[in-house]
């Protein structure tokens, strides 16, 4: 059979995932040290864990509603509105995903047709320009700089709009810069999109990881914006959930209807069992979520300092758990840089370059890993350096 003719044009020219490709290099390979998954190294906390048991035990294993568990869209409508500011409906504007991906692809399904414009601020994470691809949409790439913290400016945003744009991307706290958008920056962006017709996509997943006394900020909770954003967000990171898959997204009732319609037919239901656990999650997670932050950010002051102590400058990340060192002083592109770190000291960091053409010339190091995991790490890369 002729593949080259049976195979979709579209996802033949998608490129794989460039954070995949080291990390299965390096699973070949022995003594590899490794900051490039960005996985939470935490189990799962206990009574988040025994939750899920609980279900199992009583059970719980038939399917949900499309839509997700009853009860947990409502913790999820009062979580939002007790961390961030907006709550939406939990019975027509709550969907529950399997992870936070499903979400953000059932938004640019629902939303994006053949030649719309779609605004993706880079480097961010890697879905976003391959799922608008996939839906026929039109990527316009904004190239975020250190100049401005990697943010979108009410600028930048102005000379990407057109009569054709559907929608706008909002990757914040942002892997892989750390960036975080505050409540002035989105403001600033809000008065830009109102008398426009474009939509929201706000991807939270990293919401409660921001440091620095920095809380985060929602564009949904700023006056007449949440009529035209969508949140997505999820268990994953927050809750050290990430083989669970579970997430949320809340959106306008009309958006969120062809929303489900996509889940019912793609998806049916998320995972009986991660539902019932991550409604302790929301309930009772809190305490867990800040042990876990507090000792992401004394990760964060570490591998931030050994990246400028060895020359590599590094801005301060506000959020996420990610560090975004400059490698240009080495004359080196992110690739090749990557690479022979890879092979000559076994530590394994992601090319800036895979999460778009404006991350060249940094790499992406994760800190969800222990203190004495960074720091042999970083006694690797020294050594390297110096070689």
């Amino acid at each position: 059979m002729d593949y080259e003719k049976l195979l979709s044009p579209t996802v033949r020219e998608i490129k794989p995932s460039g954070i995949r490709k080291f990390f299965d290099i390096a699973n070949t390979m022995q003594g590899v040290i490794s900051l490039g998954v960005g996985e939470p190294d935490f189990p799962t906390p206990w009574e988040i864990r025994k939750a899920g048991i609980r279900s199992l035990e009583n059970g719980k294993t038939r399917y949900t509603a499309n839509r997700g568990l009853e009860q947990l869209c409502r913790e999820v409508s009062a979580y939002t509105g007790r961390k961030y500011g907006f709550s939406y409906d939990p019975a027509a504007e709550v969907m529950i995903t399997v992870g936070g991906s499903e979400g953000i692809d059932a938004a640019i399904r629902a939303l994006v047709c053949a030649g719309d414009e779609v605004i993706i601020p880079q480097p961010s994470y890697v879905c976003y320009e391959p799922l608008v691809r996939l839906a026929g949409g039109v990527p316009i790439i904004l190239e975020t700089t250190a100049a401005s913290d990697f943010k979108v400016t009410p600028e930048m945003l102005r000379s990407a709009l057109s009569p054709r744009t559907k929608l706008l991307i909002l990757p914040y706290p942002c892997n892989p810069t750390g960036a975080i958008m505050e409540q002035a920056d989105l403001e600033a962006l809000a008065a830009v999109l109102r008398g426009t017709n474009a939509v929201v996509l706000s991807d939270e997943i990293y919401a409660e990881l921001t440091f620095g006394g920095k809380d985060h900020a929602s564009i949904a909770a700023i006056p007449d914006m949440k009529e035209r954003t969508i949140v997505v967000n999820g268990f994953s990171k927050t809750f050290s959930m990430t083989g669970w898959r579970l997430g949320y997204a809340c959106a306008p009732a009309p958006i969120m209807k062809q929303m489900v319609k996509i889940h019912q037919f793609a998806i049916m239901c998320a995972p009986t069992t991660s539902q019932y656990a991550a409604v302790e999650a929301l309930r009772n997670g809190d305490e867990a979520v800040a042990a876990m932050k507090e000792e992401y950010d004394m990760r964060r002051r570490l591998i931030v300092k050994g990246f400028n102590d060895l020359g590599l400058s590094c801005r301060e990340p506000k959020g996420a758990f990610y560090a975004f060192p400059c490698i240009r002083s080495t004359g080196m592109s992110s690739d090749e840089f990557c690479e022979k770190l890879l092979y000559a000291e076994k530590v394994a960091v992601v090319p800036g370059t895979a999460f778009g053409q404006g991350g060249e010339g940094y790499i992406r190091a994760s800190y969800c890993y222990s203190t004495e995991h960074i720091s042999e790490a970083l006694r690797r890369i020294g050594h390297f350096l110096k070689g």
